[in-house]
Order: C-alpha cells, then sequence, then structure tokens
C-alpha cells in the first residue's frame, strides 16, 4: 500500500515515454524543449503546494505513501508535476500529428474569454476559499498572458489536447480522491466535486498544462528561429 501515490505515477508516465519512440511521432525528439518549462513550472507548483499543505488545503494519506519527503511533501507528490505535464505534452504532440482538424479561433477565443470570466468569478464569489481564489487567479492571469498579450497560435489545438487529457485525469486524480491518497479541505474550496474529484482541479489542471506548453511551444520555436 506505500507504493500506491508511487506506482499511480509510474503507470501515468510509462506509455508516453515508451510510445515516445514511435517512428512517425518521434516525441523523443522534443524532450530537449519540455525539460527547461517543466523546471520552471514545476518549481512554481511545488512551492505553491508546500504552502497550501502547510495552510490545510490538502493532506497525503501515509498509508499509501513511501514516507521519503522533499520540503515537506511526499516524493510521490514532487514527482507529480514530472509524470502528468510529460503524459499531457505528449497526448499534445500526439494530437498534432494525427489529427489534422483544428478548432476555429472564433470558437478558441470564445472559451478563452469564458475562462476569464471563470476566473474572475471565481476570485469575487469566493475570494476567502484559498484553493479557489488562488486557482482562479492563476488561471485569470495565465489566459490574459497568452490570449490576449502574446495572442499566440496554438490555444486551439491546446483545448483539443486539454479535454482528451481529462480522460485520464479522471482515472489517475479519480484514484487519489477517492482512496483517498489526497485529502482536500472543503473549507477552503467550493465543495462541488464530480465524483471525488474538486471542481477546482480541472482549473488547476489546466493552469499546470498552460504553463508547461507554453514553455514547451517557446523553446521550440526558439529553437527553429535560431536554427
Amino acid at each position: 500500500m506505500r507504493y500506491t501515490y508511487l506506482l499511480i505515477n509510474i503507470f501515468t508516465v510509462f506509455f508516453p515515454v515508451v510510445l515516445s519512440f514511435d517512428r512517425r511521432v518521434r516525441f523523443y525528439k522534443s524532450w530537449r524543449f519540455i525539460w527547461p518549462g517543466m523546471a520552471i513550472t514545476g518549481l512554481f507548483f511545488l512551492l505553491w503546494d508546500v504552502l497550501f499543505t502547510m495552510q490545510n488545503v490538502w493532506s497525503f494519506n501515509p498509508n499509501y505513501i513511501t514516507g521519503v519527503s522533499i520540503l515537506g511533501l511526499p516524493i510521490e507528490e514532487v514527482l507529480f508535476f514530472l509524470t502528468v505535464p510529460f503524459a499531457c505534452i505528449f497526448i499534445y504532440a500526439c494530437l498534432n500529428y494525427y489529427i489534422k482538424w483544428q478548432m476555429s479561433a472564433g470558437l478558441s477565443g470564445a472559451i478563452s474569454v469564458l475562462m476569464v470570466l471563470s476566473g474572475i468569478l471565481g476570485l469575487v464569489f469566493y475570494y476567502d476559499k484559498v484553493y479557489t481564489a488562488i486557482t482562479a487567479g492563476l488561471l485569470l492571469l495565465l489566459m490574459l498572458a497568452i490570449h490576449f498579450i502574446f495572442k499566440v497560435r496554438w490555444l486551439n489545438r491546446f483545448y483539443v489536447a486539454y479535454v482528451v487529457a481529462l480522460i485520464p485525469f479522471y482515472i489517475v486524480n479519480g484514484i487519489l480522491t477517492s482512496i483517498p491518497i489526497v485529502s482536500y479541505n472543503n473549507a477552503q474550496n467550493m465543495g462541488i466535486r464530480l465524483g471525488a474529484i474538486p471542481l477546482e482541479d480541472h482549473f488547476y489542471l489546466m493552469a499546470l498544462l498552460l504553463m508547461n506548453i507554453g514553455f514547451f511551444e517557446y523553446f521550440k520555436a526558439r529553437n527553429k528561429a535560431n536554427g
């Protein structure tokens, strides 16, 4: 039982790593564009995680973790910020290769506006809920920067990848929250759950992936410009 969370991390990343060597996608060639963004984003979310754990926003069941910790966090939680982004960027890259259909700019823009409005509403109505308010605020800032300031062209592909990534998200996060391996303090969130998963986790995932894929696209573009 102590290795449950660790095994979840391993299974999360196992197939993306193995399938990275597929002759068509050749995702392994893009690995060098992933690591810098994962390091920056991972550090940011780790510090966030440390503070949230200290504030009892969430906690970890000692029965399902090895007991090894970094900065007060289970090593499995630290690995989470490597395995999940890697798997989701892999999904993003595969969809870009295999799926030629793209969401229209109008629909993509409408979703971005909806996310901005959701962030504002989260801050206004749940300012006293730590998890809700900070997640809403971060997603709001990311959307304003990525869509309205930098005006990136990959958001239409990102939204499709995000929807597909929800499938493994529900499996992995469903296990984590239903056992539970990770327990959430409802005093710090809206108290709305899909199954055992807090609604905020969906926006948390979007913010995590926006940062990782944003850096992934940035480092790819910079390499192309310098090449």
